[in-house]
Order: structure tokens, then C-alpha cells, then sequence
């Protein structure tokens, strides 16, 4: 299916691995211009050549914390220096660290608010200015913005913020043409999946092995999702071809969720 993406130019935050980057890849096999963000500059660069190299797209890479405003600014501003503007943009961060409510200090909030509530404001603040023809903009949440996960207290209330904001923007933004979604992964492989999969097989002394089966298990279609499944659904949502969705919420994960 062609998603009517070439030409288009879509930023993706947090892209040189994983959810990130497997929503870059999708782009850029429809013919987008993309360009992706990390921390770490090596690590950016690696992922470039690689879409680069898998796709024929033309593709950038900025070092970029989006705890810093201003790093965010270089960014945007790179990427409209090179292509004149910006259709689309995926707002991602790494997620907050886990821990129960009563372990957490106003350090540890803090920091959560910084890296995925108030990132998202500013990535999306800096953006809409270069959607001068109209856009989408799509935000990666949790499903712990329906259901609370366990010792997840950090990631349930920022990302909670998150939803909240897209519900807002959808509203305020639709005079401008340009959309604002939310895309809830489930269990995807990536490595922070798998930390938490540690994390969980510490607290409760087994193989961090059999932590997975019992996830899988739980899952109607009984396997992980690969980071091209929710790479696919996200490049939908930044397309053309979604043009008339907006202020929606798309789980990719498998089946997990249970309510309706």
C-alpha cells in the first residue's frame, strides 16, 4: 500500500534503535525525507547508514536530548535548513525508570516529568511552526494509560499527561490541518522490554526466560511484536493515507488489551 509519504518530511524522536527507529524504517521504505534523533551522536549515525542503506531514502541524523529545549530547536532547525519543512513528527523518549510510589523522590519525578511529559510539549511546540501545508503528529504512550503496570508509577502518570495532551491538540490543531494521534505499544521486543523482563525476574527470583513465556502467554496472539509491526502502524498514522484520523489512540499489541 502506498501511504502517499514521498516527499514527505517526518522527524522521529528516540530513533536510533528500537519502537524509534523502526517507525523511521517504515517511513522511509514509503519514500520519506527522515529525519531521526539520539543522545548518543555514534549511535545516530549508525542508524542513518543503516536506513540509508536499506531503504535508498534520504535520511538524517541529529544528536539531540530532548530534555533540552534547546537541543530540540537544533534539531528542528537542522531538518528544516536541509528540507524546507516538516510534514510529520513522532514524539518519543526512552522510558522513566521503574520503581514502586514509595521508593520514588522528587528527583525521580522530576526527571520523569522532564524526559516524557514536558518533552513532548516542546518537541510538538517547535514543530508546528514548519507544518505550514498541514501535518500529523503522532505520540508513543503506554498501555499504562488504560491499565496501571506494576512498579510502572513514573511512566503511567507522565505518559497519562501525554494522552491527555493529544486529546487537547487534536482539538486545537484540526483548524491548521494537522493531526495529533497516539500509538500505545504492547509487548514489543525491544531492550527496554527486556530490562523490564530482568527487572521483574530479579524481583521474583526465576529465569528472566520464563518471565517471557508467561508474557507470551498472555498475549491472544502468542508471540512478541517486532519493532517493524509498530513501525508500520506509525507510519500509517504520519501518512496521507490517515487523513482523516485524528485525537484516536492505536494499541499494536497483539491482543493485550482487553477492554473495550
Amino acid at each position: 500500500m502506498d501511504l502517499g509519504s514521498t516527499g514527505k518530511v517526518a522527524l522521529v524522536a528516540a530513533a536510533s534503535k528500537g519502537l524509534g527507529f523502526g517507525v523511521a524504517r517504515a517511513l522511509a521504505r514509503d519514500g520519506a525525507h527522515v529525519s531521526i534523533c539520539s543522545r548518543d551522536e555514534a549511535s545516530v549515525n549508525k542508524a542513518v547508514e543503516q536506513l540509508k542503506a536499506e531503504t535508498g531514502a534520504d535520511v538524517m541524523g541529529v544528536s539531540c536530548d530532548v530534555r533540552q529545549t534547546e537541543s530540540i530547536q537544533q534539531w528542528v532547525d537542522a531538518t528544516v535548513a536541509r528540507w524546507g519543512k516538516i510534514d510529520a513528527l513522532l514524539v518519543n523518549a526512552g522510558g522513566p525508570p521503574s520503581g514502586s510510589f514509595k521508593d520514588l523522590t522528587d528527583a525521580q519525578w522530576q526527571a520523569a516529568f522532564e524526559l516524557t511529559l514536558l518533552s513532548s510539549i516542546r518537541m510538538i511546540r517547535a514543530a508546528i511552526p514548519h507544518m505550514k501545508d498541514g501535518g500529523a503528529i503522532l505520540t508513543v504512550t503506554s498501555s499504562s494509560i488504560r491499565e496501571p503496570i506494576e512498579r510502572l508509577a513514573l511512566s503511567t502518570v507522565m505518559r497519562s499527561g501525554v494522552a491527555g495532551l493529544v486529546k487537547t491538540l487534536a482539538d486545537e490543531l484540526a483548524p491548521d490541518g494537522i493531526r495529533v494521534n497516539n500509538l500505545i505499544p504492547g509487548r514489543i521486543d525491544t531492550d527496554r522490554v527486556a530490562q523490564l523482563d530482568q527487572n521483574t525476574a530479579s524481583k521474583l527470583g526465576i529465569p528472566v526466560e520464563e518471565v517471557r513465556e508467561r508474557s507470551i502467554a498472555k498475549i491472544p496472539l502468542k508471540r512478541l511484536g517486532t519493532i517493524d509491526d509498530f513501525g508500520a502502524a506509525g507510519a500509517f498514522l504520519l501518512s496521507p493515507a490517515a487523513s482523516y484520523i485524528t485525537g484516536a489512540t492505536l494499541w499494536v499489541d497483539g491482543g493485550s488489551m482487553r477492554s473495550i
